[in-house]
């Protein structure tokens, strides 16, 4: 894949991933937890629900230690302080469950004097809502710094075949030059086969003169030797 188009991929990525986390809709709902109906607010977060799910005990069970209890799928933490919240010990009771868009991270807050509520308890609402909220985010973050690096390994491997295809070009000229040299060579030797050739055909020729010739010298010493016997049988 070419650098222009993994860049493309990854500003689309991050106009994603910003998109997301300008949208962690909080909400508040009811839900039965062990047949109880509370009042709790929830977050809406477009990732995977394993992923939401394995993060929020990971924080919760980080930031509570042994006060933090899981059941089942459901989450309690009973005296802790969270001070965005609320700096007296609080209850917690947290849910999370799939969606077909996303994942949602609900809890419900017992204040001690009240439930957390919208109307009631507005100001440590808001204060939830932003906690809901920072953690939807770190998540988005979290997820678009797994992106990135798998756009940078997949630019890397890019630039690496990159590489690899000039080279392969690079080889394939110094074998058409080799080639070029060798055809030179071949018609060289083609040509000082023809001369060798014709130099062997001139000496065939040549033979066949020195043939005629030795054939000629023959009749010639036959006719020669015939005369002398012919003398020597006129002698008397």
């Amino acid at each position: 894949m070419k650098p222009g188009v993994l860049l493309s991929l990854l500003l689309v990525c991050v106009m994603t991933v910003t998109g997301y986390a300008q949208k962690s809709p909080v909400d508040e709902t009811d839900m039965a937890i062990k047949g109880i109906p509370r009042k709790g607010q929830r977050v809406t977060i477009q990732l995977d629900s394993k992923r939401v799910d394995d993060s929020w005990q990971k924080q919760l069970s980080e930031k509570f230690g042994s006060k933090f209890k899981a059941d089942k799928g459901v989450y309690t933490m009973d005296g802790v302080v969270i001070e965005d919240i609320s700096k007296t010990p609080i209850r917690v009771i947290s849910k999370v469950d799939a969606t077909p868009t996303g994942t949602t991270v609900w809890w419900s807050i017992d204040l001690g004097n009240a439930y957390l509520s919208k109307d009631a308890t507005p100001v440590q609402w808001k204060s939830s809502e932003k906690y809901l909220k920072d953690f939807a985010r770190m998540l988005y973050r979290e997820d678009l710094a797994v992106q990135v690096a798998e756009a940078e390994k997949a630019l890397v491997s890019s630039q690496n075949n990159h590489m690899a295809v000039i080279s392969k070009a690079d080889a394939i000229k110094k074998d058409i030059e080799k080639n070029k040299l060798k055809k030179q060579e071949i018609q060289q030797q083609l040509a000082a086969n023809a001369a060798e050739l014709l130099q062997y055909n001139n000496l065939i020729d040549m033979n066949l003169k020195e043939q005629e010739a030795a054939r000629a010298d023959i009749v010639n010493m036959r006719v020669a030797l015939e005369a002398v016997k012919d003398r020597m049988n006129k002698i008397e």
